[in-house]
């Protein structure tokens, strides 16, 4: 609603309208006061009508005259889901998460958004554990070679895990977000390998959930390839923000999650957290906001589709 070069033709949700007008509201701190006129969310740059949502396939965007869904559930992630989007009428589908098979592209910024074409309708911007720990991989492998990686990524609760005990899917993630460090997979490191398979069988990876609600962290351990010192990680990480000033920033305060709140950078690099034991492995700490930092992914997405269509000369 920011931004004038983005339409928001439909919001598809099962939420009161009234309700979710007033979270948008919440969640930004009042900084964007939409209203809501009958079925729509109305703001300055436009508005958007709301219609009750439901599978893949139930709400006929061609009706709408869409031309991206961005699936924002987190459980249509399947080929399958997202090609009934089409079949309704969308002429692209994106995730805000990783998919949980092969679809045309996963679009990492800074690492592979060199590759997008126009014939890609089925995409996703990747999660925001793969987009931080794919671009640092990227950066530590083009400047010191990497022999391999293990991360843990420290990240606020989500959504699906509920605040008290209650029986789940999960044996950990039935248990209470708002009391536990939860051990929970992750698949960033399948994903960082299809991306970049220089780095098959160079990444594991593991994540915690913890009770904070926004605000998370990289703890990534990396071998190189030669022996180096804290300064020229640190200068790599200099000239890597100024290389993508939107994607990389770095920090000298000594900061803590809830100063990445808001903050739409993939990739925080906390610079007073660098850690090297003798030789060639290293420990960083990258800071990120997820929902935050994936929603600002999702917008650059839609805008290079569009550059990608004009090029090709598509509608």
């Amino acid at each position: 609603m920011e931004d004038d070069r983005i339409e928001v033709v439909v919001i598809s949700d099962f939420g009161k309208p009234e309700i979710l007008t007033y979270l948008v509201s919440a969640e930004t701190k009042g900084r964007v006061r939409p209203k809501l006129e009958g079925n729509f969310l109305v703001s300055k740059n436009g508005k958007a009508r709301f219609v009750s949502g439901g599978d893949p396939g139930k709400v006929p965007w061609d009706m709408f005259d869409v031309d991206i869904v961005v699936d924002g559930t987190w459980t249509h992630r399947t080929k399958s889901d997202m090609e009934k989007h089409l079949k309704a009428g969308a002429k692209r589908v994106m995730l805000t998460t990783v998919p949980t098979e092969v679809i045309d592209r996963v679009v990492i910024f800074g690492v592979n958004d060199h590759t997008i074409k126009s014939s890609d309708k089925l995409v996703s911007a990747g999660s925001a554990t793969t987009n931080a720990s794919a671009i640092m991989l990227k950066i530590l492998e083009e400047n010191f070679g990497v022999d391999y990686s293990v991360f843990t990524t420290v990240h606020s609760y989500t959504s699906d895990q509920p605040l008290r005990d209650r029986a789940g899917a999960d044996f950990r993630r039935s248990r209470s977000a708002a009391e536990n460090i939860i051990p929970v997979d992750t698949t960033a490191p399948k994903w960082i390998e299809y991306i970049m398979p220089e780095f098959k069988d160079k990444v594991e990876g593991t994540a915690l959930n913890v009770p904070v609600p926004n605000g998370s962290l990289l703890d990534m351990t990396t071998v190189l390839n030669k022996g180096i010192t804290v300064e020229q990680i640190n200068k790599v990480m200099d000239k890597a923000a100024k290389q993508m000033p939107g994607i990389v920033q770095v920090v000298d305060d000594p900061i803590v999650s809830t100063d990445v709140v808001n903050n739409s950078h993939s990739v925080i690099f906390d610079k007073k957290a660098t850690l090297l034991s003798p030789g060639r492995m290293v420990k960083t700490l990258t800071w990120y906001h997820s929902a935050y930092a994936m929603a600002a992914r999702i917008k650059e997405l839609i805008i290079a589709y569009d550059k990608a269509d004009k090029k090709g000369g598509a509608k």
